[in-house]
């Protein structure tokens, strides 16, 4: 029955659009990290590339919350999976024709990342629309396990025809996103049309108000947002690659691809078995490990070893996203998702793009190594005042 459900033909059609998606921002991150490093060697640079994807999230929070919940999901995601597409040819035409220069490349990267934005939670809303509550974390876990799959193939894939030059990544990329809107554009929604509230000063902030009201989202985003801010070392790759590890593009596709196979292997776990009973303890258990892999990759000097730390470092990760995903869905009216989705989305971009420039500019000031180091032990650090300051974070579950 549960397996009928998630696999009838909207569901279907989500699903497959996702794994497009993410495949192809898997590719174009990978294309982009090299490219950019080796035109102009900074690691200040690869932090800037998290900058300009989580300038537009800030700025445009509470008009892409008012976008998802007054508009049609659907095709606001096909809407910003086009422009994605459009964004990725131009960059695969300026690396043809080499007039492709660094400001170029963090614009592009801009207007790829208010995209995003407006994605996101539109996204993120529309699933509790295709699936009944009760199966919402088999959803997103198995929505997630695909995703992680694609984090797989895609840096690899990336960093193979990487090889034949970053335009060939591009173009590839521009026509993932093409077919990923396409199938969206299909997926047919049953539910009955919401009526928006009226848009007001209140109505605008009233995501932020909700969480702000709801201690335990609050302080469930709020550990996300300084643990990842401070662990998140995937920016500095490319330096591990070539400086630390002494490898090749293929090294970086690696290394991009490691975090998501352990990943990959929790969300099938988490499939059959989600977390129901004790999220709290486990979501905690979840964030130590992720800062402990942090140190352990920090440290490493063998690709091996390195590779070890981030299939341990993603499945962590995975393990916390799907709790604090499917906690915030089911706690959220359908009137309200999208602004909270929207508000969801800032936290989780100013913990992963905010965190890579946080990481960039550590490493420029003390090296790469010492950045990692310091943001590894600043994750266990946060995730212990976490604990002893929002004590309901310890107590919660999925369960009814």
């Amino acid at each position: 029955m549960i397996g009928s459900r998630l696999g009838h033909a909207p569901f279907a059609l989500f699903w497959s659009s996702r794994v497009l998606a993410t495949l192809a921002l898997q590719m174009q991150t990978v294309a982009v990290g090299w490219q950019l490093y080796s035109l102009t060697g900074s690691a200040l640079d690869l932090g800037l590339v998290g900058l300009v994807q989580f300038v537009p999230t800030i700025v445009l929070t509470l008009i892409v919350g008012q976008v998802a919940d007054r508009y049609d999901r659907r095709l606001v995601v096909v809407a910003c999976e086009l422009a994605q597409a459009g964004a990725g040819g131009v960059l695969a035409l300026g690396s043809l024709g080499g007039w492709l220069t660094r400001d170029g490349i963090l614009t592009l990267v801009a207007i790829l990342g208010a995209a995003r934005a407006f994605e996101n939670p539109a996204r993120a809303a529309f699933v509790p629309r295709l699936v009944p509550l009760a199966l919402l974390p088999r959803a997103i876990a198995s929505v997630t396990s695909a995703g992680q799959t694609a984090r797989i193939v895609g840096p690899a894939l990336g960093g193979v025809l990487y090889t034949l030059g970053p335009a060939t990544v591009y173009a590839v990329v521009a026509a993932l996103y093409v077919v990923g809107a396409t199938l969206i554009a299909f997926v047919r929604d049953d539910q009955p049309a919401r009526v928006p509230d009226e848009l007001t000063p209140a109505s605008l902030f009233s995501g932020i108000a909700f969480i702000w009201r709801q201690r335990l989202l609050l302080g469930l985003m709020s550990l996300d947002l300084f643990a990842v801010l401070l662990g998140g070392a995937t920016a500095l790759l490319p330096i591990y690659a070539r400086d630390i590890l002494d490898t090749g593009p293929w090294g970086l596709g690696l290394l991009r691809a490691a975090p998501a196979v352990g990943a990959l292997a929790i969300s099938l776990v988490l499939t059959r078995h989600p977390v129901d009973r004790r999220a709290g303890p486990v979501l905690f258990a979840a964030v130590f490990v992720f800062g402990l892999a942090t140190l352990v990759f920090g440290v490493s000097t063998s690709l091996r070893v390195s590779l070890a730390a981030l299939v341990v470092l993603g499945a962590s990760d995975l393990l916390s996203v799907v709790i604090r995903q499917s906690l915030v869905q089911i706690r959220t009216p359908d009137g309200m998702r999208g602004r909270v989705s929207a508000v969801h989305s800032l936290f989780t971009g100013t913990s992963n793009q905010l965190g890579e420039f946080e990481s960039g500019l550590l490493a420029a000031l003390f090296g790469a190594v010492p950045a990692v180091l310091i943001g590894g032990a600043g994750t266990l650090v946060v995730a212990a005042v976490w604990m002893y300051r929002f004590p309901e974070l310890r107590r919660f579950e999925l369960a009814g």
